[in-house]
């Protein structure tokens, strides 16, 4: 198969455009180093695009490697033909090369195969033949009696259970009833007899039947836990004119054969023991492959905007970890999030301190210059925020104004709390404060803290415990790495959880990194990479234009530039009559002006072919020279400050407020609107064309509020 133009098909892209990404891929460059400093190879192929070419490749090999053992295993059975060795190299999916395989494929012992064991073969043939025989049956059965074989009757039935194997094992049998089955099957589901099901989870499928093709993503992945949880019954059906017209269309009975009605006996039984359910079970798991990738596809998708939160920097933030019985643990950081203080307060039950709890947050605020209060979202949360706002309240009274707070997740913080790199982080921290650090850091800068967590633990998807979790977690670490890249880091206060996923370095080398800045100080320039140990050539080259180094030797560390484009850079900033220093002393405008006036000399394409480099580089080179090592998370929307709570007795009907995106799922969105729970935003109410995303600031009309199930319809009013 040509790679390249099938690939080039499916992304819409040029062979040649193809050919360089996994030429590129292939000498073990990242996707992400790839799509910012190759795009002249490439042809300006993005990193969404890049990333599909990985996967088709990947999934084509493994297509070709399949088909060299399909091939070498027929052949060493001695049956294959040429035009069976044409059908295989043509056969272009994995389930296409399988059904050729079936009828070869080594099996247990089966009905069929005693049958054949039994000398019965001979027969089969004439009945998949059709032949117009003018003897009996039973008397064309009797040069095959024997012991095993006693009677006539028995030799057919023999012949018959090696028609229905033939007839399920068909290649276009199985063809053309999957497709059929894809197209106008159905699944039915049921309630098994005596199954507990306490809360009505899977009421809703309890007697259900929906059309394949129908189904949407959640209701299969649904469909599938109250099966593993042994709750429902599940069954595909397929149209029975559906099997037996892909049937006949292999093996059609002749009404002249006596054999007919023969025939016709083993189709059915192949259909209804074989064919039948082995169709099901495909169906079932294309239906699940596709839903499983949907849903990784809806987590990943979260997961990047959640990471893609602007860092609200700048603010000395006080973080509150909610609880009840064992109070609510506090801690105070700084605008660069090191640990300032630390508390445990009981304001709520059993203990209700209230005033004293107050008395303590009051201090912490007042002797650090707090101006945000982050709360985590979940046990006592509501009782916190109610705690936070009237702290406010009382400060404001006080003439202590501009205190705010935001809740924010808390999903994995218990995860770090007692990981490793917590104990590193904050050795003489008890574990049960180091969650309160983790919330208060989260505002400041949600990727640098969000990256220290399992990303099956931050918990912005439905099902996703439900999925292929090898699939998931590969999915969810692309997305860290892509968004990580996108931003860069710091590699002079970078944790060793962001540093492993810059491009090329992986976890050992980032601990080596962070080590090594331990031991010789904060690196001065990007070329001090190269003095970590076990940092080649090919790592520096993955890795260096994502690390930024603010305040060191060359302006340049501090930008998007690779090192490889120094040369160009320095020459732009000399035409424009700058110089490095000038990144650092001149404002983004003072530059953004010299570098037009030098376009308006030289256009563009110009330049780049005086320079030596390609156009894509270079306009890269010019934006990073105006705003260097820019965050492109400052273009987002900041999330919503607040000061006072919300509760659900407080909505009516008709009333519009700002909310907060923060999942988006099949049905809809969940929007926090500054309660305990968040608001449904259901699909229907969404505009057609507006993709949400979360972080989002919208504004939504409530719709509808079930206060004893704590539920809240929402409305566009965007």
């Amino acid at each position: 198969m040509n790679y390249e133009l099938y690939i080039a098909n499916q992304i819409n892209a040029r062979p040649e455009q193809v050919a360089a990404a996994i030429e590129l891929l292939d000498a073990d460059n990242t996707l992400p180093f790839i799509a910012r400093y190759r795009k002249e190879v490439t042809g300006g192929l993005d990193e969404e695009q890049l990333r599909q070419v990985s996967e088709t490749l990947a999934k084509l090999r493994a297509l070709d490697e399949r088909r060299e053992t399909v091939l070498k295993s027929i052949e060493e059975q001695g049956k294959l033909t040429p035009e069976l060795r044409q059908q295989i190299l043509e056969a272009a999916t994995m389930t296409a090369l399988e059904d050729l395989y079936q009828p070869y494929k080594p099996k247990r012992r089966t009905r069929a195969s005693i049958a054949r064991e039994k000398g019965l073969q001979p027969l089969a043939d004439l009945i998949l033949g059709q032949e117009r025989c003018r003897e009996p049956l039973e008397k064309i059965a009797e040069p095959y009696l024997k012991d095993d074989v006693p009677d006539a009757q028995a030799a057919w039935a023999g012949a018959r259970d090696i028609v229905a194997e033939t007839i399920s094992d068909h290649p276009e049998v199985r063809r053309q009833t999957r497709e059929k089955a894809l197209q106008w099957g159905s699944e039915r589901t049921e309630k098994i007899e005596g199954a507990e099901d306490p809360k009505g989870v899977y009421e809703l499928y309890y007697d259900f039947e929906f059309r394949v093709d129908k189904l949407r993503p959640h209701q299969i992945l649904a469909i599938n836990r109250g099966e593993a949880e042994k709750v429902l019954r599940v069954k595909v059906i397929v149209p029975e004119r559906d099997w037996q017209n892909a049937i006949r269309s292999v093996f059609r009975p002749d009404p002249r054969s006596p054999l007919a009605g023969l025939l016709e006996e083993a189709a059915a039984d192949a259909a209804e023991r074989l064919l039948l359910p082995a169709i099901e079970r495909d169906v079932r798991r294309e239906l699940t492959e596709r839903a499983e990738a949907h849903a990784i596809a809806v987590f990943g998708a979260n997961l990047r905007a959640l990471l893609s939160q602007p860092p609200l920097a700048g603010h000395t933030v006080l973080g509150i970890d909610p609880g009840f019985r064992t109070g609510c643990k506090v801690a105070v950081v700084d605008p660069t999030g090191r640990l300032l203080d630390t508390e445990t307060i009981y304001p709520h039950e059993p203990q209700k301190r209230w005033e004293e709890a107050l008395t303590t947050l009051r201090s912490l605020v007042l002797r650090h210059s707090v101006s945000l209060i982050t709360i985590g979202n979940g046990t006592a949360s509501r009782e916190s925020e109610q705690l936070a706002a009237e702290l406010i309240r009382r400060m404001d009274a006080s003439g202590k104004k501009g205190l705010k707070y935001l809740i924010v997740s808390e999903a994995g913080a218990s995860v770090y709390s007692a990981s490793p790199l917590a104990r590193v982080e904050l050795p003489e921290l008890d574990v049960s404060l180091r969650g309160a650090v983790s919330i208060a850091r989260r505002a400041q800068d949600p990727l640098a803290e969000l990256v220290k967590i399992d990303p099956k633990s931050i918990g912005v998807g439905m099902y996703q415990h439900d999925v292929d979790q090898k699939r998931l977690a590969e999915a969810l670490e692309d997305v860290v790495e892509s968004v990580v890249n996108q931003v860069g880091v710091e590699l002079n206060t970078a944790s060793p959880s962001l540093l492993s996923y810059v491009s090329g370095i992986g976890k050992k080398l980032a601990e080596r990194i962070v080590i090594h800045r331990d031991q010789y100080g904060p690196f001065r320039s990007r070329n001090d990479l190269r003095k970590v140990a076990g940092l080649g050539p090919k790592v520096f080259e993955q890795a260096a234009g994502f690390l930024r180094i603010r305040d060191g030797d060359n302006p340049l560390d501090a930008s998007a530039i690779h090192p490889e484009s120094y040369g160009v850079a320095e020459k732009v900033l000399e035409k424009a009559r700058l110089t490095p220093a000038a990144m650092v002393e001149l404002t983004p405008e003072e530059r953004r002006a010299a570098l037009d006036k030098l376009l308006q000399k030289q256009p563009l394409e110009a330049l780049a072919a005086e320079l030596g480099a390609g156009v894509p580089t270079l306009s890269d080179i010019l934006e990073q020279l105006v705003r260097p090592g820019r965050d492109p998370r400052q273009d987002l929307q900041a999330p919503i400050l607040r000061s006072d709570v919300l509760s659900i007795e407080d909505l009516k009907t008709g009333m519009r407020l700002q909310g907060t995106v923060r999942n988006v799922v099949d049905f809809g969105a969940f929007v926090d609107i500054g309660l305990h729970h968040d608001g449904l935003l259901h699909r229907s109410q969404i505009p057609r064309g507006v993709s949400l995303q979360v972080g989002d600031v919208i504004e939504v009309e409530i719709l509808k509020v079930e206060i004893e199930r704590e539920r809240i319809g929402l409305g566009w009013a965007g």
